[in-house]
């Protein structure tokens, strides 16, 4: 696999963790399942994706490190 294409997995994948991981923030901070606001916990899992490839962009993945 080319390197271009290694690392924009490694972005893509790391984005998708941060997104779920913004996912169950966002609807574990309601008292019941039936209480989630689904709009507020797409659009958090949303921008934490976006800012997390930014982030991937900016600054590196943390695996393109591990080497250097």
């Amino acid at each position: 696999m080319s390197k271009i294409k290694s690392y924009v997995v490694r972005a893509v994948w790391t984005a998708a963790q941060t997104a779920a991981a913004s996912a169950i923030a966002a609807i574990g901070s309601t008292a019941t399942i039936g209480a989630v606001d689904w709009r507020v916990v797409a659009s958090t899992a949303g921008l934490a994706g976006i800012l997390s490839l930014l982030k991937s962009i900016a600054v590196g993945t943390p695996e393109s490190k591990e080497g250097a």
